[in-house]
């Protein structure tokens, strides 16, 4: 099949500084998810860029075990930290902390609209005061011979659309790509997102945009990037239960043929592993639960009767889970048959 030369684009690479990506099709940061092991899987797909989720500056440069843990290189791709705060000081060392633990690239987390993170002047937070948000970018930037990228939202409620001007400061300020998510703070993630709206973003600086926001399969790609300019896309809640899909959308472009999601056989034998990388990664008692929400969106691509949901999702086992899992698989081939 013809490649569509409006999505061709993404299986080119791109330059973020000196560090040059396979293509343009990258998975969200996303605090629960975008665990290591997620990001495993989606950078063995094919994903352009996976990311960390958001750690906090402070945290990271203290030595937390638990920061130190979202920071971790996942697969073999680039490996991007995405760090979170509100005091230049400590997203600088923060910075440091995330270059000497081997990233190539920091991302710093301006878009996050969660409550606990906007109410300690972090995350999305930061696009209310542009002036302070643009010494937290100085120091990042300062501290760290990386690229440093941004992920910002379009401002904070439909009365302060200010995403082309942060974008211009931050550009300036030695940002290399600038990562926009077509809402505002206020919104969270309801309505649909303004994907027109990243143009200004992209009018507004020479360096890469990308285009975030309701992204969920090859049909939505055409319209993302003609209605943004955008130079690329990142795909978030559309990976729930998906890691494969940024990898996949990549080969769509490349090729014009969306290859096929994992099924069946191939579908459990890759949420087994799956399964197994989060007790690995967690330990079994926090593993345990950290794989439920996982389970439950894999369990939603084949539909298993509600007890049989209800029996991988409550087992409090390792064990137990994976009987009643290959159970809700086997119910799954016998309605397909």
């Amino acid at each position: 099949m013809q490649t569509d030369p409006a999505t061709a684009i993404l299986a080119s690479p791109l330059a973020v500084g000196p560090v040059v990506l396979p293509n343009r099709v990258f998975l969200a940061p996303m605090s629960g998810v975008s665990d290591r092991p997620f990001r495993e899987i989606a950078s063995a797909f094919g994903a352009g860029l996976v990311i960390s989720e958001m750690v906090a500056s402070e945290l990271l440069a203290r030595g937390d075990a638990e920061a130190v843990m979202r920071s971790e290189r996942a697969g073999a791709g680039r490996h991007v930290v995405q760090l979170a705060g509100r005091e230049a000081r400590w997203m600088a060392e923060g910075a440091r902390a995330a270059t000497d633990a081997g990233a190539d690239i920091i991302d710093i987390n301006m878009g996050c609209p969660a409550k606990k993170v906007t109410g300690g002047y972090s995350g999305s937070a930061l696009m209310r005061n542009l002036d302070h948000a643009l010494t937290l970018i100085e120091a990042t930037v300062a501290a760290t011979p990386l690229p440093v990228t941004l992920k910002m939202r379009l401002g904070w409620d439909d009365a302060s659309i200010n995403a082309p001007d942060l974008a211009r400061r931050a550009e300036a300020a030695g940002v290399r790509l600038i990562t926009v998510h077509g809402r505002t703070r206020c919104q969270f993630y309801t309505g649909r997102a303004d994907w027109a709206a990243i143009r200004a973003v992209k009018q507004a600086v020479s360096i890469p945009v990308i285009a975030n926001g309701d992204l969920l399969a090859p049909e939505d790609l055409p319209s993302i990037l003609r209605l943004s300019g955008a130079d690329g896309v990142m795909i978030g809640r559309g990976a729930y239960g998906r890691p494969w899909l940024p990898g996949h959308l990549a080969a769509f472009a490349a090729t014009g043929v969306m290859p096929p999601a994992p099924a069946g056989d191939a579908l459990f034998a890759l949420i087994e592993r799956h399964y197994a990388a989060i007790l690995a990664h967690y330990g079994e008692p926090v593993g345990l639960k950290a794989a439920r929400k996982h389970l439950g969106w894999t369990l939603d691509l084949i539909s298993p009767p509600p007890e049989l949901r209800q029996a991988v999702l409550t087992a409090t086992t390792p064990r137990l889970t994976l009987v009643n899992l290959a159970a809700a698989f086997a119910e799954d081939g016998r309605r397909a048959a």
